[in-house]
């Protein structure tokens, strides 16, 4: 059970607090009950502490107040859990009107004469009622939570529903109208697990949200321009697989989220992380030097058979085709001498066992720095290998030389150089595929072990995806639709490698033991904060919370896009001027998307930036939609035209101003 601020008053509420938020609007309350339960029991009370105490009691019981009532409310509109929280609201208002009258106690000459309980008389009331309120506020902040679950769960459930109508469209038309009505839920949902996944205070849970919702922002696009290439090409088998693979993927991770957001998982499927190489190697290591402090009875074949598990696990490193023989013959070499020293130890603690010493002897002590030490190198040469692997493949796909080869077969309609070219790809994927796998073993974390493996499963699906697309394009080549699918499943990839560069630099940070530093970042010239005059900016470093944020406006920006696209593609006359400058102000918008999505450097954009990109982009479109209409009747549509420019405009002069 995750701890709570319940624990730090030695008061257990009996509830898992899951989200910072509740555990937020816990600490004041605990800390005024905390102030009330540890106040000096001293034989004569000064004036000056008993309105002390009675002032807390009073600031307990009005804020409880407060509680109480947004709580009913809350309760009123949710009929399901109306009894639940209205039961816990009842409670919470009896305790706070119970410590209210314990800390009664301004007038000290009647506390004894009247014969009433106060907070020093009967200091086991005081903490009973303590007790009972912070479980109440605890259930009713829990019973809370799960509306808002609740409405995870239904947006996920409207996603699926137009996911199926999506999958079963057999004109573009209505594909048009049901995308449209997609993309809005999808940023809808995007809002909500945007917001859960920075609540949770759970690590690993924060970053298997982040893998599933990346998956979700990826395979929208994806989608897009799959179910268009089908509904183009119907007959074309390499297009039909490439969209049933992107409907699975988005299925599984809305799957994903309601899983991690419920706690629930399926039976058999176990969210236990197999242990890493980083991880065991710790614990190895904890094992042996705690042998310095303990000569307690440690059966030695544990300490044997975990090393060799540790060894096992290792061959991923010398086992791989991609190892030179340098590196492979150093890791080899050192697991010998790991292994050499532990069987030294191991003898020398069998030999202060057998004199019965009370102390480490001079001889374990030398064991346990050497094991340590041999431990300690290997662990380095791993990290040496798998970094040095990932950094060469990065900068091997910096040039995307394979993507371009595989675009120009397609284009040209040349089956045979793709399939040569798939080939390549696949050797590339299984590189990839294979460093992930290595790198997680290092990672030095559970949450960028977690982030390793989703990028493993993330290559090796888009890999065989990229092939399909190229295939499709190679028995299309005059085909827009499949050209534009294509470009959109290497865009992934694309972006997939600048994703590697982020983790990379992640893992290479806690190794370096630089993890958690924070860094501001650059924002829109405030007045009277930053001179126009000041040299530019340093790119720096988004923290998770900014990231999804403005995850949220990229997508939001990317849709919009999409709509554009294809509304667009409904026009007869596709030269006409405003279908050109709609179509120049969505790859404007796409670009700012990219740039601010897929830069492999630290993002100098803030998301008051890409929100003035948004407002621009749509007024920018509205303009060209009002111009094309200057010269009709309908003035009750350049009205309306001419009113929402206007708010957008002043959207985007308050973000100026800020």
């Amino acid at each position: 059970m995750a701890s709570s601020p319940c624990g730090s008053g030695n008061f257990d509420c009996g509830l898992e607090i899951k989200t910072r938020s509740v555990e937020q609007t816990l600490v004041p309350l605990v800390s005024q009950i905390t102030t009330l339960i540890n106040h000096k029991d001293k034989p004569k009370k000064s004036e000056k502490t008993l309105h002390a105490i009675q002032k807390v009691g009073q600031a307990v019981s009005a804020a409880v107040g407060r509680f109480v009532a947004v709580g009913e409310a809350i309760a009123v509109e949710n009929e399901e859990l109306k009894e639940e929280i209205g039961l816990a609201c009842f409670e919470a208002r009896r305790a706070g009107n119970a410590i209210a009258q314990l800390t009664d106690v301004v007038n000290p000459e009647h506390l004894e004469t009247d014969g009433r309980s106060t907070v020093f008389s009967d200091r086991s009331g005081m903490v009973k009622a303590a007790r009972m309120l912070l479980s109440s506020v605890t259930k009713v902040l829990v019973l809370a939570d799960r509306i808002v679950i609740k409405q995870i769960i239904t947006s996920r459930n409207k996603v699926l529903v137009t996911l199926e109508q999506l999958e079963r469209v057999t004109t573009f038309q209505e594909f048009v109208h049901i995308f449209s009505q997609f993309g809005n839920e999808m940023v809808e949902f995007a809002h909500l697990t945007g917001d859960r996944q920075n609540d949770l205070k759970d690590e690993k849970k924060k970053a298997r949200m982040a893998a599933a919702r990346a998956v979700l922002e990826k395979c929208t696009m994806m989608l897009l321009t799959a179910s268009k290439t089908c509904l183009r090409h119907p007959d074309c088998e390499s297009a039909r697989i490439n969209k049933d693979t992107v409907f699975h993927r988005m299925r599984y991770a809305l799957e994903q989220v309601i899983e991690i957001v419920t706690d629930t998982w399926p039976a058999g499927d176990s969210q236990v992380l197999p242990v890493s190489l980083y991880a065991g190697i710790k614990d190895f290591k904890v094992r042996v030097e705690s042998l310095r402090d303990s000569l307690y009875p440690l059966p030695y074949e544990s300490m044997a058979a975990q090393l060799e598990a540790m060894v096992e696990q290792i061959e991923d490193f010398t086992d791989s085709a991609y190892t030179s023989h340098e590196q492979r013959e150093g890791i080899l070499q050192l697991c010998h001498l790991t292994r050499q020293h532990t069987q030294q130890l191991i003898a020398d603690w069998t030999c202060a066992q057998s004199v019965k010493a009370k102390d480490a002897t001079e001889e374990m002590e030398l064991s346990v720095l050497k094991t340590c030490q041999s431990i300690s190198e290997l662990r380095r040469e791993l990290h040496k290998v798998a970094v040095g692997r990932a950094t060469d493949l990065l900068k091997l796909h910096s040039d995307q030389l394979t993507l371009q080869t595989l675009k120009a077969a397609g284009n040209e309609g040349n089956l045979e150089a793709v399939a040569e070219y798939a080939r390549t790809m696949n050797e590339q994927k299984e590189q990839l595929v294979e460093t992930c796998r290595l790198l997680c073993h290092i990672s030095g974390t559970e949450p960028l072990e977690i982030t390793c493996i989703h990028a493993e499963e993330t290559f090796h699906v888009i890999g065989p995806q990229i092939i399909s697309a190229a295939q499709t394009l190679a028995l299309h080549p005059s085909s827009k639709i499949a050209k534009e699918n294509l470009d959109v499943f290497c865009e992934s990839w694309e972006s997939q490698l600048c994703d590697m560069a982020v983790l990379l630099r992640e893992i290479n940070d806690v190794f370096e033991g630089r993890r958690g530093d924070k860094r501001t970042y650059l924002s829109l010239p405030r007045p009277g904060k930053h001179s126009a005059n000041l040299k530019t900016a340093k790119a720096v470093k988004l923290d998770s919370e900014e990231q999804t944020t403005m995850a949220k406006l990229g997508l939001e920006l990317r849709l919009l896009t999409s709509d554009v696209d294809s509304e667009v593609d409904r026009w007869e006359d596709q030269e006409h001027e405003v279908v050109r400058q709609s179509q120049s102000i969505s790859s404007m918008a796409y670009s700012m998307y990219l740039f601010t999505r897929y830069g492999e450097q630290p993002s100098i954009v803030s998301c008051s930036v890409l929100l003035f990109f948004k407002h621009l982009f749509v007024c920018a479109l509205l303009e060209t939609i009002f111009f094309s209409k200057a010269d009709d009747d309908d003035d009750a549509l350049k009205k309306f035209l001419s009113t929402v420019i206007y708010s957008h405009l002043l959207d985007m002069c308050k973000l100026m101003a800020n």
